[in-house]
């Protein structure tokens, strides 16, 4: 089923999750695990991160260093199959800008479809770790909205090669990414906002946002979004913070805020199996705010862990 059917289809607050693909070397078992452990909690579809390659150095035969670009975690599209297989359970792969051309990019949604997954959620991508600039690839898409516009091609039976004959429509359901404090390379919100719309208009059926610690945050986005004419569902995504240095970590990387209360409770704690419950309970009350609220579902982004996500479901759903 897509996911904007499943969630204008629901009387209740739904609970999804994301998953990394495992690490180059390691089998599926581990992302079984992770999800059997919150199987429990009915989840309604599950994610599926993309990565692009990395750039690392590596000694050569002389001893000095050179750059490899290596790809960490491939198997997304095979992960998502199996994991649609096994379960019976929706599964939305994350395609991405980076480290994919324009051809690549379609044959990997022609892939996704002859495998009767139907859901995506598409977005830019990671900037470069070591410069911090986005560059796509050669023939690559630069801006998540002209992803968007590619796949809605598809599904109007547009593709890339212009001398097929009589191409059959795929039939994607596309999510974007929305970030209530803005994209961290976006001059405002205003701006970030504008730009959200436009991938909507563009054929995106709901937003999942980045993480948030503060629900007003969330409320306040969704209510712009409302303002500037952007009608789809806006599903809130939670990621409880687990070791101390989260508090530098996340404000970094992700631009996001974390409250001082939050920061000051982090602070008394002893060890990070106490940071770690501490986030817990702070998610499970943004949770039930966001639930009380009547939100359609809350998403979760579980960077491999589902002990934390498995005791902040069983305490909300």
């Amino acid at each position: 089923m897509k996911v904007i059917d499943i969630l204008n289809n629901t009387k209740s607050t739904l609970f999804s999750f994301e998953l990394l693909p495992p690490l180059k070397g390691h089998n599926i078992e581990t992302i079984f695990a992770t999800i059997d452990k919150l199987m429990p909690y009915n989840p309604a579809y599950i994610n599926i991160t993309y990565h692009r390659e990395e750039v690392v150095y590596m000694p050569n035969e002389n001893g000095s260093q050179v750059p490899v670009k290596v790809r960490r975690r491939p198997g997304t599209i095979g992960l998502a199959a199996a994991i649609q297989q096994k379960y019976k359970i929706d599964v939305v792969p994350h395609i991405i800008c980076g480290g994919f051309d324009a051809h690549e990019t379609e044959d990997a949604l022609i892939d996704l479809d002859f495998l009767g997954i139907h859901n995506v959620l598409a977005i830019r991508g990671d900037a470069d770790k070591i410069t911090g600039r986005f560059e796509p690839k050669t023939g690559g898409h630069k801006y998540a909205i002209d992803l968007v516009k590619q796949i809605a091609n598809l599904n109007r039976g547009i593709y890339l090669e212009k001398l097929m004959e009589k191409p059959k429509p795929t039939n994607f359901c596309i999510g974007v990414a929305g970030y209530p404090e803005k994209h961290p390379e976006s001059p405002n919100c205003e701006s970030d906002i504008h730009y959200l719309k436009k991938k909507v208009d563009a054929g995106a059926s709901y937003i999942v946002t980045q993480m948030f610690f503060d629900n007003k945050y969330y409320f306040d986005f969704v209510d712009k979004c409302r303002k500037a004419g952007i009608t789809v569902p806006i599903i809130p995504g939670l990621k409880p913070i687990s070791i101390r240095e989260h508090l530098s970590i996340l404000p970094r990387v992700f631009d996001v805020h974390i409250p001082q209360a939050l920061v000051l409770e982090v602070e008394k704690c002893k060890t990070n199996a106490q940071v770690a419950q501490l986030g817990v309970e702070w998610a499970i009350e943004q949770s039930k705010g966001l639930k009380n609220s009547g939100v359609k579902a809350i998403h979760f982004y579980t960077m491999g862990k589902a002990d934390n996500i498995a005791q902040i479901a069983n305490a909300v759903y």
